[in-house]
Parts: structure tokens; C-alpha cells; sequence
């Protein structure tokens, strides 16, 4: 319900710059990521997951009003970092929670259902948008306020979870050590890294639907359609990497993205923009299920959390940095810079993934390849 109005609720609400704009979902989805990879090993060493990932989903879900009683950007800044904070927190320990509830052979599929709901939510999340801006005519900080209801309701879903708990010997002895993470793992994270140096906010592709004319409803409609495209391809991708491996079907997400974002460099054509952004969550679909998947793939079990925490961590690290030099393209530069730039570091992934990631196929599994 959020994430397509955040954007033009800083830049017409509050009269905040295009910098403002990456500087605050830069790092929030930062802070986020960072947060993950602390709260991974943390659940790593208690040998606990639910009871982290439930303070995440609280803590997420009462920081939302906070965003809609902003008056100046900082305070938006607050509430979002509040808010992506709590999806940090929870973010591994869930993950995890998803790896241990299937066999090697089946995570791909787990971690592409999971995305298939969340995408899911991200599809319905901007038609109720709609709804209550232009069917109810609310106004957009109503959305804001709304929002805490969805998110108390995801944590009380989750106290249905039923967690297995491991031993106490097994709690005293844990030993989460960066050391402990196998070669193959360093290899994978700094592929994400150079790639990363080119994944700025999604913020930037609705800004730039924005410039190029399209109204705010419209433009809400067509980030439901990119995030429905998101969660249809999330399963097959899952499965896709069970049955392959995740070496090709990662450089076809990488070639997703440097195609969309080449598109929105050289158009200013609504409805080829239209159709890129939609096309363009093939690559949010894939890469969230495959990136989940090969984290906790390369790493053993009892460091899954820490495994896919610390991946989150780089995503969000690059991220942030590829957002604040997205924020001053956009006011320096250029609106196109911005997906010049973020096109390059996709040909980089391109090239080095051969390199660094040997093929992970085989009659196992990817777990088999990354011992």
C-alpha cells in the first residue's frame, strides 16, 4: 500500500528533491538489510527464530502510522527506518524458519512460494491504494494509517507458526563465525556486490513513470502490475533453480534488469514505459527467490540464518550506495543517468558471474556443489 505512494507523498507532500528520495529508501532498505545479518547470527546462536521474526513483524507494523503524521522529510525518514528496522529483524529468522521446513531438493520452490505471497501483497497492497485514494477518496496520508491493520495482522499469523526447538547443548555450542562461511559463499556475495553498485531504489522507476506525464493512479496501477508480474514468476523461478541450479537462471535475471533499466534510459514513451516497469518484475520475482536460495545453499545448516542475513546485509549496503548516486544523477545529471548507470553494473553481474559462480547443477542439488 506504501511503496508506490511513498515517493510522490516526500516530492508533493512535502517538497523533498529526488536526492531526498534516494537518500531515504537507500537507507531504509539499508538499515533493513544490515539489521538482517545481525539478527541472523543472533538467531544462529539462541538456535531460535520465531520470537525475533514476531518482535520484526510488531515493530514494522506500528512504525507505518508514524510515516502518515509526517510534516517535514526527517520525520518520514524516522518512521521508515522504524519500519524497515522491524522487516530486518525478522527477515533472516523467517528465512530460515522456510529453509528448515523442506528438504535441499525442495528450498528453490519454498523460498519462491514465499515470494509468490509477499509480491502477492505487493500486487493487492497499491489496488487497495486505489481504492481508498479515487473509490473513497481518502486522502494519501489515510494510506499511511491504514496500513498498521495488514501489518498486526501478519504478526499474528505468525504466532501460528510452529517452531522446533533445538537443545540446549546445541544452544551453548553454536559458533557463528565469519571464518566458518565456505569460499563459494565470499564469491557469491561479491558477485551480488558489483552487481548491487547498480541496483538503486525502486523509487527511481516510479519517479521517472511520474516525470514522463503519468498520473499518480496510474502509475499505482502499474506498480500492482509489475509486483503481480513479481509473484507469478516467483514459483517457476523456485523451481527453476531446484531442477538447474542458480548460475543461469541468476544471468537471466541480471539480463531482465539490464534491459528494463536500458528502456527507461532511452524512452519516455508511456506506454513502452508502462510495459518495461511491468516487465521489470520478472527481475524482482527472480531475484528475490533465487538470491534466498543460493544464500542458504552455500553455507551449512546451523549458519543458514547468518547465511542469508549477511546476503540481505550486501544487498542493502549496495543498495543504499547505489541510491544516494542515483539521488544526485537525478538532480545533476540527468533523469536517464540514473538507468545508464544502473544498466552498466548489470553488464558487469553479466560478465563476472561465469567467474565467480561455478554452475551449481547436479543430481543433488545446489547443497551439493557448495561443499
Amino acid at each position: 500500500m506504501l511503496y508506490p505512494v511513498l515517493p510522490v507523498f516526500l516530492t508533493q507532500i512535502l517538497h523533498a528533491s529526488g536526492s531526498i528520495v534516494g537518500l531515504v529508501d537507500g537507507f531504509a532498505q539499508a538499515a533493513q538489510n544490515i539489521v538482517q545479518g545481525l539478527s541472523g547470527t543472533v538467531s544462529d546462536r539462541l538456535q531460535r527464530r520465531k520470537p525475533i521474526a514476531l518482535a520484526g513483524y510488531f515493530l514494522s507494523a506500528v512504525a507505518k502510522p508514524l510515516m502518515g503524521f509526517a510534516t517535514v522529510w526527517p520525520m518520514v525518514f524516522g518512521a521508515r527506518l522504524l519500519d524497515r528496522l522491524g522487516a530486518g529483524a525478522r527477515g533472516a529468522p523467517r528465512d530460515a524458519l522456510i529453509a528448515a521446513s523442506v528438504d535441499a531438493s525442495n528450498r528453490g520452490r519454498a523460498f519462491g512460494f514465499e515470494g509468490l505471497g509477499d509480491n502477492a501483497g505487493a500486487f493487492i497492497g497499491p489496488l487497495l491504494a486505489v481504492l481508498l485514494l479515487y473509490g473513497l477518496h481518502l486522502g494519501i496520508r489515510s494510506i499511511f494509517y491504514l496500513a498498521v491493520i495488514p501489518g498486526l495482522l501478519a504478526f499474528c499469523m505468525v504466532l501460528l507458526v510452529r517452531e522446533q526447538r533445538a537443545g540446549v547443548a546445541a544452544k551453548t555450542k553454536i559458533d557463528v563465525n565469519f571464518r566458518q562461511f565456505p569460499a563459494a559463499y565470499w564469491r557469491y556475495l561479491l558477485l551480488i556486490a558489483l552487481f548491487g553498485l547498480g541496483n538503486s531504489s525502486n523509487a527511481f522507476l516510479i519517479l521517472r513513470t511520474q516525470d514522463i506525464g503519468v498520473s499518480l493512479e496510474k502509475t499505482i496501477l502499474i506498480y500492482a502490475g509489475f509486483n503481480l508480474v513479481a509473484a507469478l514468476i516467483s514459483y517457476p523461478a523456485g523451481s527453476l533453480v531446484d531442477r538447474w541450479g542458480g548460475r543461469r537462471v541468476l544471468l537471466a535475471c541480471f539480463a531482465v534488469f539490464l534491459i528494463a533499466y536500458l528502456g527507461f534510459a532511452l524512452t519516455q514513451d508511456i506506454a513502452l514505459i508502462a510495459a518495461l516497469f511491468v516487465f521489470y518484475g520478472l527481475y524482482q520475482g527472480i531475484f528475490r527467490t533465487v538470491g534466498k536460495t543460493l544464500a542458504s545453499h552455500l553455507v551449512p545448516e546451523r549458519l543458514r540464518a547468518s547465511g542469508i542475513g549477511w546476503y540481505n546485509t550486501t544487498v542493502g549496503l549496495l543498495q543504499l550506495f547505489a541510491s544516494v548516486v542515483a539521488g544526485v544523477l537525478w538532480d545533476s545529471v540527468g533523469h536517464a543517468a540514473v538507468f545508464f548507470y544502473g544498466a552498466i553494473f548489470a553488464a558487469v553481474g553479466m560478465i563476472v558471474l561465469p567467474l565467480l559462480m561455478p554452475d551449481a547443477r547436479n543430481g543433488r542439488g545446489p547443497d551439493a556443489a557448495a561443499r
